[in-house]
């Protein structure tokens, strides 16, 4: 069913940004010095500005000890919030060195572990941040396509016994164009799914004078590529291009969601927000401005 969501990591500045924290450290060991909003209190915050389903970055979890994730679990039931994924920003499934990868994929397998412990029915795994090399051949008998969907089908065997789907993303090198992700998908046979967000396909003509939210521009193929992967789509990430002003542009990302439409979407939309402020505005405000954008699309 499409709803509105949004990522904690739109909300960073309230939440605060820690280090990022991958398989070689550090652990989650407390809330960000600079934060001004708990975790544990935000489902209140954002059922009370009429978002119902959040996904969470990894990095965000202060703690990850039994108690705590069953307080946040309780808290967002509490809210009559959703939690829709964990969002695994870190680990890589394509690493080259053996003892690494198994550091990574079981570093991974943990946040999981998190993910059904507070509930999320899905979590996202990056597929890898080796390049492709294009050496002619089909994409699906390269090593490191095959090397993605097997670990990520591992990986979503050991999730699915705890009751959480994995899905990936047009992020990071390996699944960085619509037919590397698409041949990652067609050897996980359905096992995987991926969210398909709006702002992460790479630079294929420097005429685009409007940047995305991570100073990207974007080509003329976006849109061609949005829909190539729209179909699988289980969960959208609608992150708007900005102007120097700090105003999103609306009939981008309205082109956008119209790719999603068109493709019977019918998964959350995550608001997607890092910006800088606006007139002084804060992420609230922010987010107001995008979800009225993004509304339409939600029957």
């Amino acid at each position: 069913m499409p709803r509105i969501s949004t990522s904690s990591w739109s909300l960073h500045r309230a939440l605060g940004k820690p280090p990022m924290r991958t398989p070689d450290g550090p652990p989650a060991n407390g809330p960000a010095a600079n934060a001004q909003l708990s975790l544990l209190d935000l489902p209140d915050r954002l059922a009370a500005a009429g978002i119902g389903t959040l996904e969470i970055c990894h990095f965000h979890f202060p703690h990850t000890d039994a108690s705590y994730l069953a307080e946040l679990r309780a808290a967002a039931q509490d809210a009559g919030v959703e939690l829709f994924s964990v969002l695994i920003d870190a680990g890589d499934i394509t690493h080259s060195d053996p003892a690494q990868l198994e550091k990574e994929l079981d570093w991974i397998r943990g946040w999981l572990d998190v993910a059904a412990a507070i509930g999320a029915s899905h979590s996202r795994v990056i597929a890898g941040y080796a390049p492709i090399e294009r050496n002619g051949g089909a994409l699906r008998d390269h090593p490191l396509i095959q090397r993605s969907a097997a670990n990520l089908r591992g990986l979503a065997a050991y999730g699915a016994g705890q009751g959480v789907r994995v899905i990936t993303e047009n992020f990071r090198a390996t699944a960085a164009r619509a037919d590397q992700l698409l041949a990652i998908l067609e050897l996980c046979a359905g096992a995987v799914g991926t969210c398909a967000d709006f702002g992460n396909f790479p630079l294929t003509s420097p005429g685009d004078v409007l940047r995305s939210s991570k100073g990207q521009r974007n080509g003329p193929d976006k849109y061609d590529e949005l829909a190539a992967i729209a179909p699988q789509a289980h969960s959208a990430h609608a992150k708007a291009l900005y102007d120097g002003e700090g105003h999103p542009d609306r009939a981008e990302l309205i082109r956008c969601l119209d790719v999603m439409a068109a493709a019977g979407f019918d998964g959350p939309v995550s608001l997607i927000f890092d910006t800088p402020f606006y007139r002084g505005e804060d992420e609230w405000d922010n987010l107001a401005r995008l979800r009225e954008i993004v509304q339409p699309y939600i029957i």
